[in-house]
């Protein structure tokens, strides 16, 4: 990618709140929040590009680049508002997607609630063929068959076709001719491959993938063709990019085909922010901590990377609770995602216990201090009521918050329940939504078999920085770093990421058996699908392969990642491959298993360009301590008593200020609150630096 001081680049970043966008240009960066538009999201898009362009002085000619992430594809399947589905899948198995694996991910639940498949019964409808585990063709396509299922799907005007085949990752024969006669007899139906969209073994995955990806293809396909339209009737010719979940960014053409990698691209700008500001700072263990007006995203990112993983849920019924929500195997930043934003509504439940969230109020009506209609109140509204908002700032000012109206909510739904006057409910609310995360960090540290000792907090989004030194508290973490534009953090990393893409393909193998020829013509053939994609963004780059094979002893039930290595494998490659394997699982599990075979159930091929060059923080010499503007009454949390907080103007501050908590740094898209306790440096690089202690 040429550099970027060379370029000026747009990032929009949809929330299910704040749609955000960030204009990066010669000698300078403009940033802003505008509310999401649910109804129709380009239009919010549209707002705040033409809005920031306005600011900044620059003609929309002039843009260079757009990189685009949103949350849209979650949103619909979470909702269930994506295209009718059908599925054609192989006859006698049309319920995979509806018994799973038959775990229960709660099992002493006797009445346990699964998710709905996206499609029902009615509309998986079977095809007539069959393949064995090598590809070989046990029984023939029945194209006729096929053909005969026409009127059904008319009739039932389906909008999207999923086709789910067996063992069609080993061999993609069968799917092809049933799209070709799919394209033929309906041609304007778009029609998602299991062999394209997920080819690896696992049929309950492959095909919750590949319905999920038709579930959402028409909606996002018609959204990002309308954003390319409606931009260049703007005036902005700019080639568009999009943010994938596994921190890539892709052409509009690959996106519109596999929107299901879409599903967590504003998050995954989040991750690739923190990664690039922990690169910047020199911290190789960090907790990035993003919270929005929807939800809150934890990843732990070490030697600068963030954690992946290939498997993601969508749309859980049990809230934490892995393996009640919809599988999706597609490339992802691995993190913890929860319904704790600023948007997240605050009520009493049946055993009088004060719940937050997963539900949110959005952009509309949003928290009740908005004044759009809201009545239930949220997190926002008891931020507010706390004093840890300047009403007169929120949003740069666009958005005057109305404090008596958040008071009143607080005390009718919540403090009237508990016998709490307003103040002390909306302390609740907030002890509440901080105890959440931080469980769900803890947890998350757990399953990832790390720990938060000595690791820097980053903190981002619109809610991140005032939450950030209680969260820390409670997870042992003594420092929190808060980077320029916090506020628009996940739009910032749009900006930093690479152009890249995986590809994942299923070759089961045994080492005793290992057939490094097959193994080679496979990596080949996948290395030039990651390339055609790359090079449609940025032809003749120099790219950074990652090659991975996911193996396990045989009889285990999963496997854990190889790093193998980007040349053609010897024939006794197998020895490497094992010591590397044996390596890698001691890491996991203290020591191997000797005398036990080893088998490779898959492979995987990243192509990315470089990683962009930083500029790294020096060292401070000399600090001072900064005058505040004014003071502000808070209601402190960890002690439920009112004192006088120092307030601070961002903007105002120097390479160098030091501030003592309590103490609050305001600026136009978040505030950072640095508690009793804590201070903060501002360093070279103009981020804040708060820790526990002096600095």
């Amino acid at each position: 990618m040429p550099k970027s001081s060379t370029l000026v680049r747009l990032a929009v970043d949809i929330g299910g709140t704040f749609t955000d966008v960030v204009l990066e240009y010669p000698g300078g960066r403009a940033t802003i929040k505008v509310l999401t538009t649910p109804v129709a999201p380009e239009l919010g898009v549209l707002t705040g590009v033409q809005s920031i362009l306005q600011i900044s002085g620059i003609a929309p000619s002039d843009v260079s680049l757009i990189i685009h992430g949103t949350t849209l594809a979650t949103n619909a399947i979470i909702e269930r508002k994506g295209a009718h589905t059908a599925l054609l899948t192989t006859e006698g198995f049309r319920d995979v997607i509806a018994m799973r694996n038959e775990s229960r991910y709660d099992q002493y639940d006797l009445n346990i609630t699964l998710p709905e498949p996206l499609v029902p019964r009615s509309l998986r409808l079977p095809v007539s063929e069959r393949l064995d585990n090598t590809g070989r063709v046990l029984k023939p396509l029945d194209e006729n068959g096929v053909r005969a299922l026409v009127p059904t799907l008319k009739n039932e005007r389906i909008a999207s076709i999923a086709v789910g085949l067996l063992h069609a990752f080993v061999n993609d024969e069968h799917e092809q001719k049933v799209r070709k006669i799919l394209n033929e007899e309906l041609p304007e139906v778009p029609v998602s491959l299991s062999s394209e969209v997920s080819p690896e073994m696992r049929e309950w995955e492959r095909f919750s993938t590949t319905v999920a990806n038709a579930y959402v293809q028409p909606m996002m396909a018609r959204y990002l063709r309308q954003l390319e339209s409606d931009l260049r009737v703007a005036g902005i010719a700019a080639p568009l990019f999009l943010m994938m979940s596994g921190g890539g960014l892709t052409t509009i053409d690959t996106a519109c085909r596999y929107p299901i990698r879409l599903v967590e691209s504003g998050p995954a700008g989040g991750a690739i922010f923190a990664a690039h500001t922990s690169r910047e700072c020199g911290l190789n263990q960090v907790l990035s901590f993003d919270m929005g007006g929807t939800t809150a995203k934890i990843c732990l990112i070490d030697d600068y990377h963030p954690q992946t993983a290939r498997a993601f849920e969508v749309a859980r019924v049990g809230r934490f609770q892995r393996g009640s929500g919809l599988p999706l195997r597609i490339p992802v930043i691995e993190m913890v995602e929860i319904g704790a934003g600023g948007g997240s509504i605050a009520h009493v439940d049946a055993m009088a216990r004060i719940e937050v969230g997963p539900e949110s109020a959005g952009a509309d009506p949003g928290p009740v201090c908005y004044g759009r209609g809201g009545t239930r109140p949220t997190v926002t509204d008891a931020n507010l009521v706390l004093g840890r908002y300047d009403p007169a700032r929120f949003a740069g000012g666009k958005m005057a918050l109305i404090g008596g109206a958040a008071r009143d909510a607080l005390s009718a739904i919540v403090g009237s329940q508990l016998g709490l006057p307003a103040e002390m409910a909306a302390l609740g609310v907030i002890e509440i939504v901080d105890e959440n995360m931080a469980n769900a960090a803890r947890v998350h540290g757990i399953e990832s078999g790390k720990t938060y000792e000595g690791r820097t907090l980053i903190a981002f989004g619109g809610g991140g920085p005032v939450h950030a030194c209680r969260l820390a508290e409670k997870l042992g973490i003594k420092r929190i770093l808060v980077p320029s534009g916090a506020g628009v953090g996940s739009a910032i990393g749009f900006l930093r990421a690479p152009i890249g893409y995986e590809v994942t393909r299923s070759l089961y193998q045994r080492l005793s058996t290992f057939d490094g020829d097959a193994v080679n013509e496979l990596l080949s053939s996948m290395y030039e699908e990651a390339r055609i994609v790359v090079d449609q963004c940025q032809p003749n780059a120099p790219l950074v392969e990652t090659r991975v094979a996911f193996m396990r002893y045989v009889g285990q039930g999963h496997e854990i990642p190889v790093p193998l290595p980007t040349r053609t494998l010897a024939a006794d490659a197998n020895l490497t491959i094992r010591d590397a394997y044996e390596q890698a699982y001691s890491r996991f599990f203290d020591r191997p298993v000797p005398g036990s075979d080893v088998e490779i159930m898959s492979y995987t091929i990243t192509l990315a360009t470089a990683a962009q060059d930083v500029v790294k923080a020096a060292p401070l010499t000399i600090s001072t301590e900064a005058p505040p503007t004014r003071t502000q009454l808070v209601l402190e949390t960890s002690t439920g008593k009112t004192s006088s907080w120092s307030v601070y103007d961002r903007n105002a501050l120097t390479i160098g200020s030091r501030i003592t908590g309590p103490a609050i740094v305001a600026e136009d898209e978040t505030s950072t609150l640095i508690c009793p306790g804590w201070s903060a440096l501002v360093n070279n690089l103009r981020y804040l630096e708060v820790n526990m202690g002096g600095n």
